[in-house]
């Protein structure tokens, strides 16, 4: 028997994850909701490609299982081209229904007879799915589990019993070829009840022409003695177009040359039914259904007993893996057409936390990636977070890089966590437990409190939230107030996250905060530090470097692009 029926793509089999979900606000800060619309146009694949993204867990093992499945898939096309048409079969099956009936009539034979066949084909996907398994190009942890978990499945005494008891069904059923129905007539010739006289191995023929003949001169349609069949007699198509007596209660079986079904128990019985008046059906195979399922009362509640036993197990519990498997699918997808256009993507590495918790290298904002044709537009950075440079005091000219590099570490971490290859030539980092964004907020959001205030209420709610495993990304925080208000608010801000040593990036255009953040880290060991967004002779370089603010130099860049200079506006570099 399988001891733990509960198998992930997403996690290590047995382990206990505990996830904390992203806000929906830092979803959107980080651009997510954009990149799952571009990853897959069909809405219910977006669905579980965000939730699972939106799970966050701290567990370097998590990080590094998702991780190995991807490249797998990655590395396996046609491995996974396989498992995936697998996969469709089994959800096909799993989900499709074929019959019609209303919400409380019972199943009925023809109903009962579909879901045997969805267990016969339960059990050629799961051969074909041990065997494709098998490969031996397999090299992660999860595909080898999902592999031994499939194992388990096939050797699980229900499975055996599964197979032995649809064997012997379907051989029982391809001996069933027709059925003997009788018709009992009152005075005035017409049906009063239909009842079974037996299920036969052959099929009715119709008699030779010759039969049929000699029957007619020998008195047509004469009367048998008694009712016992002694199974010599002639067989005639009833014809559809006569009416009269029983033959309207009969037309909508009078196509049938025989009633013939994949039933699985020969059955030598007399069972009666009654036929009310006036019945029909649209379809002559359910009305014949109809019948059948009163008169084999016996014979579809005892293939209805046998198959209800698999209900709860079979296609269920592999069938609940296919999301899972489908989210990393998408991504790969996603992940190679980025690949084939020349932009670079790697595997990332979780580590357990330390004094050391990042080293990106190389990396890369791809939300702006998705957006370029040409991968030399790219500029790619490099940095760090250790307890020399916990929190980051991010400045910079405007419109120089920014928010763009912020939110690209959002995104490393967040493509990370959920398996993907990430924009970056390596990435090594301690999964955050969540990721907090503080960005600027509509404007619907502060009419209540005020801009200042509903920024304040917000960063409360961050900081009581958020860990030492936590990334913190702040963007523009307090600038809606005077210089002097937002930069002492910011200041108590900055110093209460290193109390926690939360990992954080403060983009601002308060220079004093980089300029003031060894001050502020005096009495802490994890450190602030000063990065820049570097100018290079007053062109934007969208290069980062850990530097001294460079002041205001940002702010003569912009007055001399827009003509506010003192020199500009009176024309006294003009005179000189």
């Amino acid at each position: 028997m399988i001891s733990d029926r509960k198998f992930s793509l997403l996690f290590p089999r047995g382990k206990e994850v505990n996830y904390k979900n992203l806000e929906p606000g830092t979803f959107h800060d980080l651009g997510l909701d954009t990149i799952c619309k571009e990853i897959t146009s069909e809405p219910k694949e977006q669905v579980v490609i965000a939730d699972v993204i939106s799970q966050l867990t701290s567990d370097p093992e998590v990080t590094n299982y998702r991780q190995d499945i991807f490249e797998d898939l990655k590395n396996l096309p046609d491995f996974s081209k396989k498992l995936q048409e697998l996969f469709d079969k089994i959800d096909f099956n799993k989900n499709f229904g074929t019959i019609r009936k209303s919400k409380d009539e019972i199943e009925g034979l023809w109903y009962l007879m579909h879901r045997l066949n969805q267990y016969r084909d339960y059990i050629t996907c799961v051969d074909a799915l041990k065997e494709c398994l098998s490969d031996d190009r397999i090299k992660s942890a999860g595909l080898k589990g999902f592999k031994e978990y499939v194992d388990e499945v096939y050797e699980d005494a229900h499975f055996h019993e599964l197979k032995k008891d649809l064997e012997k069904l379907s051989m029982e059923t391809s001996d069933i070829q027709s059925v003997t129905l009788g018709v009992n007539l009152n005075s005035r010739l017409e049906a009063i009840s239909m009842g079974l006289v037996s299920v036969n191995s052959k099929p009715f023929r119709k008699s030779n022409i010759v039969s049929n003949i000699a029957d007619s001169l020998a008195g047509g349609d004469k009367i048998n003695e008694g009712n016992e069949w002694d199974g010599d007699m002639h067989y005639r198509q009833v014809d559809a177009s006569k009416d009269g007596g029983f033959m309207k209660q009969f037309e909508n079986l009078a196509k049938f040359q025989a009633a013939t079904a994949s039933g699985n128990f020969l059955v030598r019985n007399q069972t009666i039914a009654s036929i009310a008046s006036g019945d029909s059906a649209s379809s002559s195979t359910f009305y014949l259904d109809h019948i059948l399922n009163r008169m084999l009362d016996t014979m579809v509640k005892n293939l209805k007993r046998t198959l209800d036993k698999y209900a709860d197990m079979a296609i269920s519990i592999i069938a609940d893996i296919i999301p899972e498997f489908v989210y990393y699918i998408r991504l790969v997808e996603f992940i190679k057409k980025l690949e084939a256009k020349g932009f670079v993507l790697n595997k990332a590495k979780a580590v357990a936390a330390g004094d050391v918790t990042m080293k990106a290298r190389g990396f890369y904002n791809f939300k702006l990636a998705i957006n370029l044709s040409d991968p030399k537009e790219i500029v790619v950075n490099d940095l760090d977070f250790d307890l020399d440079h916990r929190i980051y005091i991010l400045t910079g000219a405007n419109r120089g890089g920014k928010t763009t590099s912020t939110q690209g570490i959002g995104l490393l971490f967040a493509l990370a966590q959920g398996g993907a290859y990430v924009p970056a030539d390596s990435f090594e980092f301690a999964p955050a437990d969540c990721i907090y964004t503080h960005f600027p907020a509509d404007e619907d959001k502060t009419m209540d409190l005020g801009r200042l205030g509903e920024e304040c209420v917000r960063f409360k709610e961050i900081f009581a939230a958020s860990t030492s495993e936590s990334l913190v990304l702040m963007n523009e925080t307090f600038s809606t107030t005077s210089f002097e208000e937002g930069y002492y608010i910011a200041c108590d801000s900055i110093k209460a996250l290193l109390t926690k040593n939360v990992r954080t990036i403060y983009n601002t255009h308060m220079h004093k905060l980089g300029i003031d953040c060894v001050e502020m880290s005096k009495d802490s060991a994890a450190k602030a530090a000063s990065l820049i967004v570097k100018s290079e002779g007053g062109a934007r370089s969208f290069k980062l470097e850990v530097a001294p603010p460079e002041g205001s130099s940002y702010a003569a860049d912009i007055a001399k692009k827009y003509g506010v200079t003192y020199e500009m506006l009176t024309g006294a570099s003009d005179n000189a």
